[in-house]
């Protein structure tokens, strides 16, 4: 069972920054896509970044310039580097890893920028 355990939330001020991590537990070359998305209260859960096999990013408007997604394949962990936080940012961000359409998270992790 794939389980995709995520960590680095936190609570910062608005301007700060953060790093999320996603370990899986095993080979992230198995999956076809990795990536973060985020829920806020009362709120969709929608895409923040993802990463493809190939390597390609593709991100959220709302967070370009901003958050970078990226990989160590080394450690079967995928990163979401979080600069320049707003308010707007806060959620709960959670990880997801894609195999030929099976669709896998995690638990999530909360992220609470403060103004």
């Amino acid at each position: 069972q794939v389980k995709p355990v995520e960590s680095g939330g936190g609570l910062v001020q608005a301007g700060g920054s953060l790093t999320l991590s996603c370990a899986a537990s095993e080979t992230i070359f198995s999956f076809n896509a990795m990536g973060w998305y985020r829920q806020a209260p009362g709120k969709t859960r929608d895409l923040v970044a993802r990463i493809i096999s190939a390597g390609f990013t593709d991100y959220a408007e709302s967070v370009k310039g901003r958050f970078t997604i990226f990989r160590d394949n080394a450690k079967n962990t995928v990163y979401l580097r979080m600069n320049s936080l707003k308010p707007e940012d806060t959620a709960v961000y959670y990880c997801n890893l894609d195999r030929s359409g099976n669709s896998y998270w995690g638990q999530g992790t909360q992220v609470t920028v403060s103004s």
